[in-house]
């Protein structure tokens, strides 16, 4: 609630709250303090949590290979931990779901960097064809 109340005083009303189907979100104090304020309560439908599957499994990720695994005494530690880490998730780490190739490969159109035991049943375009393109 004070971290609500605080949101709307720094930066103001909005026009729609969309918030997901948690208990926390969905309590009379809470949706009390929106309806106040005249501000919509949008509620995505059931099933809706898919939309945030990705986005969950990169901080589980992060939490498990990274920020568990590191002893960061500050917060300058941590920032160049993280960038290290994501920067290793993007461009050197292998994804089952992306056939093998790192997030930069898929993005850009690159096959994959051969790696033992991770090699992709299919890969649409090599590097040097989109090199040449």
């Amino acid at each position: 609630m004070a971290v609500l109340k605080e949101a709307l005083a720094r930066y103001g009303t909005p026009e729609i709250f969309n918030p997901d189907q948690g208990s926390q979100f969905t309590t009379p104090h809470f949706t009390e303090v929106l309806q106040e304020r005249q501000i919509r309560i949008g509620m995505d439908g059931r099933g809706r949590w898919m939309d945030n599957v990705f986005i969950e499994r990169l901080w589980r990720s992060l939490k498990y290979e990274c920020v568990y695994l590191h002893a960061f005494e500050t917060g300058s530690e941590l920032r160049a931990g993280l960038a290290k880490w994501i920067g290793h998730y993007n461009s050197r780490r292998p994804h089952l779901a992306l056939a093998g190739r790192t997030p930069d490969e898929a993005y850009h159109g690159f096959a994959p960097t051969p790696l033992p035991g991770l090699t992709p049943a299919t890969v649409s375009v090599s590097n040097n064809e989109k090199l040449a393109a």
